[in-house]
């Protein structure tokens, strides 16, 4: 099958790797997606073991359409008798950039009337309506000038949907995000599983949860439930396997130095009750704790966070200020490599620091700059 994975801008290359690491040697990016070729193994283990994809789609079709009938034509054409079944619950979701049929809704109209049709004459049921009271189906007509991609979404809902974080906090990081920023860093527990990783900003955990997980090798979908598995066309012995893997991967003894810490009481209380959740308590020390007063005894090390942004303007300066003295924390670390992610316009004037590496991002739909800082490497990583 062909298969999509879609990625969040600026996550393409920490994607790839990921999916190097799980055997995909072929993925090239396009359009803010990933392409490959799998069957349904593939997807079981793309769902349940990708740290940063936000969802695993298999690509349908893909035709041109500048009307509703050549849209109609082209959908109705798939064999969806092979993927769905007379009772699945159809969800239509797409978008529509560059392109004449610029209604989405209305498109996403027209599509499941075309599939609705094949069920109907393939399948001979002599059925008019269906109940949709079966497994959940979202269906992506996404048109991009003029040419349609159709997809099944296997994830269901979004991969970042963990399953751990279920206490509400202010601005929380998004899980694959996070698990990007982490990847792109110097952070490698596979190396070096003593090199101490640090978020002095750690809010409701994600950051150091999924420092955690990784160091552990902790599938982050290996404990949630995906749409496919309900679907009568995907073997019930993919997410099976896929899930024992999971398990027998799992470092059990090992010792990350992980630490987390935030000024806020309540973000530790609620950081703490996460990485129970997520099977990590053990491997985090977690702390309440000034960022400004942080520091480590440890020579080398890494440290990621996202601290607060100051969106409203009376908090703006307050930030300015938490910043300047931030960065003064940080140049008495002066060995330890640095990865902020922040909107605060001007971050580096105030940090006191140039960056030495540093990509536009976003979150939450919110235009952020990742900031890169790096120490000097041990010796033995030179």
């Amino acid at each position: 099958m062909q298969l999509l994975i879609p990625v969040a801008f600026g996550q393409e290359q920490a994607t790839k790797r990921q999916l190097q690491t799980l055997g995909f040697e072929k993925a090239p990016a396009e359009n803010g997606r990933i392409e490959l070729t799998g069957d349904w193994q593939a997807i079981a283990r793309l769902n349940v073991f990708l740290r940063s994809g936000e969802r695993v789609l298999i690509r349908l079709a893909r035709f041109r359409a500048e009307t509703f009938d050549e849209l109609y034509d082209g959908v109705y054409a798939i064999e969806w008798e092979r993927w769905l079944a007379l009772d699945s619950k159809i969800l239509m979701d797409g978008k529509s950039v560059q392109s004449k049929l610029v209604a989405v809704k209305a498109a996403g109209g027209v599509a499941k009337k075309a599939i609705i049709r094949r069920l109907s004459d393939k399948i001979r049921s002599g059925r008019k309506t269906f109940t949709e009271t079966g497994a959940r189906s979202i269906i992506g007509v996404s048109i991009f000038k003029d040419e349609v991609t159709v997809t099944l979404d296997t994830s269901g809902d979004g991969l970042h949907k963990r399953g751990y974080r279920s206490l509400a906090y202010s601005a929380p990081l998004k899980e694959t995000l996070a698990a990007g920023l982490i990847d792109s860093s110097f952070y490698n527990p596979d190396r070096d599983m003593e090199k101490p990783f640090a978020d002095p900003f750690c809010g409701s955990g994600t950051l150091p949860i999924e420092a955690a997980m990784k160091a552990l090798k902790i599938a982050p979908g290996a404990n949630r439930a995906f749409d496919f598995e309900a679907w009568a066309c995907a073997p019930k012995t993919a997410i099976s396997l896929a899930r024992e893997e999971a398990r027998d991967g799992v470092l059990r003894t090992a010792k990350p130095c992980i630490f987390a810490s935030d000024i806020s009481p309540e973000a530790v209380s609620i950081a703490k009750y996460h990485a129970k959740r997520a099977g990590v308590d053990k491997a985090v020390r977690f702390q309440i704790a000034d960022a400004r007063a942080f520091t480590c005894a440890q020579k080398y090390g890494v440290l990621i966070s996202n601290p607060p942004y100051g969106e409203r303007l009376s908090d703006t300066s307050a930030v300015q200020k938490l910043m300047r003295e931030f960065g003064q924390t940080f140049r008495s670390l002066p060995d330890w490599n640095a990865y902020i992610l922040t909107s605060l316009p001007d971050f580096e004037r105030y940090f006191g620091k140039r960056a030495d590496k540093k990509k536009k991002l976003f979150n939450a739909n919110l235009p952020c700059g990742f900031y890169e800082y790096f120490g000097k490497p041990p010796k033995d990583e030179r």
